[in-house]
Formats: C-alpha cells, structure tokens, sequence
C-alpha cells in the first residue's frame, strides 16, 4: 500500500510541476530556463544560434498556445491522479496510458520529420518515462 501512494503522490506533483512549467513557458518562455530549448529551435530551423527577429513575434505567440495545452494536459492528469488513480479505477490508469501513448507518438513523429531529435530524447523521454513509472509500479494494483 505505502508504494502505491508513494507512486500515486509521483503522479500527482509531478503533474502539478509540469503544468507549472506549461504556464511559465506561456507567460515568459523567452526566459533564460528555457533558452538552451529556443537555441536549439534556432539552430534546427535557421542554423542560426538565436531565434530570428522577425519570427520572434510568432514565437511569443505560440509558445502561449503550447504552454496552455501543457498546463491543462497536467492539471487534468494531476487531477485524475488524486481522485481516481488513487481510488484504483482502471479507466485512469488507462487514460493516462493512452492519452500520453498518443501525444508521445504524435509529437515524436512530427520531431523526426522536422528533425527535431532532441526533443524526443530529452522532453519526450522524460516526460514519458516520469509518467510510466507510477503505471509500471502500481499496474498489480489495478486488477
């Protein structure tokens, strides 16, 4: 029991860190937290290490977008994590599983055709593998 709640608390706060992250990123992602992510955009799309001037309108635009599609992404999961994930209902459990399955498939096939590797191992990896781990450890508890 201790490390169901041990990995159900994971689930939850570590939820609550990324989509605290997703509004930051919103509000100000031209911070310097996430500059080496920018440069790394500038170095893939204009070979540049900076992202260009003109574009950078654009890009405080979409990173707003994106930001609040990652907040509420998390406080959806922080909240199925809290509620139902620690109630043992299945369908949360297989809600996070295909849900992340989804955007981890999705995201990663748009990174490979813009040949934007390092998301897939560095933000990808990560977030998937900080989300599998509670499903992993707590799958028995499920049945």
């Amino acid at each position: 029991m201790r490390s169901f709640i041990f990995w159900q608390r994971w689930l939850f706060f570590s939820s609550i860190l990324f989509a605290v992250f997703g509004i930051v990123f919103a509000v100000y992602g031209n911070n310097p937290f996430f500059m080496p992510y920018n440069k790394a955009l500038a170095h893939v799309f204009w070979s540049s290490a900076n992202i260009p001037a003109e574009t950078e309108t654009f890009r405080a635009f979409i990173w707003g977008p994106l930001g609040g599609t990652i907040a509420c992404c998390y406080i959806l999961l922080a909240f199925i994590a809290w509620f139902p994930f620690q109630r043992k209902e299945r369908w949360a459990r297989n809600a996070i599983m295909v849900a992340f399955g989804v955007w981890v498939l999705l995201d990663s096939a748009a990174c490979l055709y813009y040949s934007v590797y390092f998301q897939i191992y560095i933000i990808n990896a990560f977030s998937i593998l900080v989300k599998a781990l509670p499903i992993i450890f707590t799958w028995k508890e499920f049945k």
